[in-house]
C-alpha cells in the first residue's frame, strides 16, 4: 500500500484523455458495473460517468462513501483518473481517497491512500503491483475516507478507469513506404 501526495504537479494540468487519444490507453469504465454506496436522488452513477464536468455524484450517508466498479472479466487497470473541483464543491470535496482491488467485496485490498490538497482538475492515480506493473482485478473499490472542511456528504464530478492498449493487438497495422507494399494497407 502506498501513500501519495497529489501535489506532485498543479492538478489542473493533467488530461487524462491525452493518452487515450494518443492510443496508449483505453477507457474501460463502460464495460463494469458501477454501484454507489448512497447518493442524493438525480446526484448517482449516470453523472459521475455522463463526461459533463458540470455534474457530480453526491454521497448521502455515513464515511466512508464508496465507488464500485465491478467488471466480467479480469482487466488490466492502468490508472483511475478522478475530477474534483474545491472552488465549487468546497466541503463536498473528498480530502484523503482509498483505492482498493480484488475479485469481490470480501477479498478488498487497500493499494493506494491519496491525500488532495483542494484540488481542481484530475487526479491521476496510478495502480501498479509490487513489480510496478499495472493491476490485473474483477473489482476497484474507490472510498472517500474524509473531505475538506470535515464535510459529511462527497462530491465527485468524474471518474475514468484506463487500461493500456495491448500493441500485439490487430488495430496496429504495419506502415508501409514501398508502392508494392502499399496496396496491402487496406482490407476490403
Amino acid at each position: 500500500m502506498a501513500t501519495t501526495a497529489a501535489a506532485t504537479r498543479p492538478v489542473e494540468d493533467i488530461d487524462p484523455s491525452k493518452d487515450e487519444k494518443m492510443g496508449k490507453l483505453r477507457e474501460v469504465g463502460s464495460l463494469a458495473v458501477w454501484s454507489l454506496s448512497s447518493c442524493k436522488p438525480g446526484f448517482g452513477v449516470d453523472q459521475l460517468r455522463d463526461d459533463n464536468l458540470d455534474t457530480y455524484w453526491q454521497s448521502d450517508g455515513p464515511q466512508p462513501h464508496l465507488v464500485n466498479i465491478q467488471f466480467r472479466r479480469k482487466m488490466t487497470i492502468q490508472d483511475v483518473a478522478i475530477y474534483a473541483d474545491y472552488k465549487s464543491d468546497e466541503s463536498y470535496t473528498p480530502s484523503r481517497i482509498s483505492v482498493r482491488v480484488g475479485n469481490h467485496f470480501n477479498d478488498l485490498q487497500e493499494i493506494e491512500i491519496v491525500d488532495l490538497n483542494e484540488p481542481t482538475g484530475w487526479v491521476v492515480i496510478p495502480l501498479n503491483d509490487v513489480n510496478d506493473r499495472s493491476i490485473r482485478t474483477f473489482m476497484v473499490q474507490i472510498a472517500v475516507l474524509s473531505n475538506h472542511q470535515n464535510g459529511r456528504d462527497t462530491h465527485m464530478r468524474q471518474i475514468k478507469i484506463h487500461s493500456p492498449v495491448n500493441e500485439g493487438s490487430l488495430s496496429k497495422f504495419p506502415n508501409f513506404t514501398s508502392v508494392e507494399c502499399s496496396q496491402y494497407s487496406t482490407i476490403r
